[in-house]
């Protein structure tokens, strides 16, 4: 079967310098793959794939191929809980969380607002009691956990990467604002008006497309016991619940429970195409559908957390954060500083710039190299200077 790239869409030769930097990502193409989705003013530009998609079969990346979109769901989170900002459902990103969520306010976390916790402020980072994968796949007693524990340190204070509980976090505020749960309201408010391909909670029918990932690197070896690296660690694997390069062995993101799983933090699943569709409806009108306002947008990206994190995980660049955002930083520039969105531990980046009304999405099933997407952005940015 031809596993080399395909581009199904490239609408003027400006562009081509994004495609061919997006073929130099195609690294090992019998065994991994990538797809690559680029909307300007809403309207499509460049739609381009190749690779495998699955290396136990043999499939190709097709233009149905589906991706685990790990973090860049905290993204399309971030958007759901803009629409609700924008329609007055949500006060404010400065009001407390406990207003909405009264459990979240035990231990002196009732001070912690929606924005802060939203920019992982809110000191719940990792659980301090073990979660088991049985308690991650059930969203309200996840949500539970999460609401009876005591900071890591005082809520507001410092930021530190919420890799997953940031879930339960975005999940409670779209479920008790409107009594459906955040997968629900994504699909019914966002994906859905748009035809896009994209699910947190994959429904059965689907899971054959889903590309299967595999690790381009070994993991990072253990590093020395302290208690940061303690603290870093159970933000991923919530002590028990998924293993530490989200893979395996064991249950992880290659698995058919996670995907069905509403999990706000890391279980998004969707094509490029999609991805990039709807964050370009953040900025522009696609498809006739605008999902935030201008002026939302600019509340969501606003900086709340940047520079060094609360726990010690090595020298800089650091991530940046607006509320549920990635904004523009040392660890990814994105387009310009008008850029948002959110990448993916497999390497995948998704995000739209306000300036440039730019909706972009590049996933792979080969994770461990963010690099390969960052180069494909900085072409973009060159082709559009």
């Amino acid at each position: 079967m031809n596993r080399s790239m395909t581009v199904d869409l490239l609408a003027e030769d400006r562009y081509s310098p994004v495609v061919d930097a997006f073929r130099e990502t195609l690294h090992e193409v019998d065994r991994s793959g990538a797809a690559l989705s680029v909307w300007v003013n809403g309207e499509p530009v460049i739609e381009a794939r190749g690779g495998t998609a699955d290396a136990h079969t043999g499939q190709a990346w097709q233009r149905d191929t589906l991706a685990v979109t790990f973090s860049c769901t905290k993204g399309l989170a971030a958007i759901a809980i803009g629409r609700l900002l924008q329609s007055g459902a949500l006060a404010s990103l400065d009001m407390p969380l406990a207003e909405i969520w009264p459990e979240f306010g035990a231990h002196g976390k009732h001070r912690v607002s929606v924005g802060d916790a939203l920019a992982h402020r809110a000191g719940v980072s990792a659980p301090r009691t073990d979660v088991s994968l049985a308690q991650l796949l059930d969203v309200d007693e996840f949500a539970r956990i999460i609401a009876d524990q005591e900071p890591l340190w005082v809520p507001g204070s410092s930021h530190q990467y919420h890799a997953v509980t940031i879930g339960a976090i975005s999940g409670q505020i779209v479920a008790r604002l409107t009594d459906r749960s955040l997968g629900e309201y994504f699909a019914d408010e966002i994906a859905g008006p748009l035809h896009a391909d994209a699910w947190i909670g994959l429904p059965s029918d689907r899971e054959r497309d889903v590309a299967h990932i595999i690790q381009a690197q070994p993991a990072d070896p253990p590093s020395p016991s302290t208690s940061d690296s303690k603290w870093l660690e159970r933000a991923i694997t919530l002590g028990g619940a998924l293993p530490l390069d989200l893979l395996g062995p064991g249950p992880g993101f290659n698995d058919r429970e996670l995907h069905a799983a509403e999990i706000g933090g890391a279980g998004g699943v969707a094509s490029a195409s999609a991805l990039a569709k709807i964050w370009s409806a953040t900025v522009a009108s696609t498809d006739g559908v605008r999902l935030l306002e201008d002026d939302t947008v600019r509340s969501l990206a606003r900086s709340r957390s940047e520079g060094t994190p609360f726990f010690d995980n090595g020298p800089p660049p650091y991530q940046a954060w607006g509320a549920g955002v990635m904004i523009p930083s040392g660890w990814d520039p994105y387009l310009s500083p008008a850029s948002f969105g959110h990448d993916g531990a497999g390497g995948q980046i998704a995000f739209a710039d306000l300036d440039a009304r730019v909706g972009f999405a590049y996933v792979t099933n080969r994770a461990g190299d963010m690099a390969r997407g960052i180069s494909v952005v900085d072409a973009l940015r060159e082709s559009l200077a």
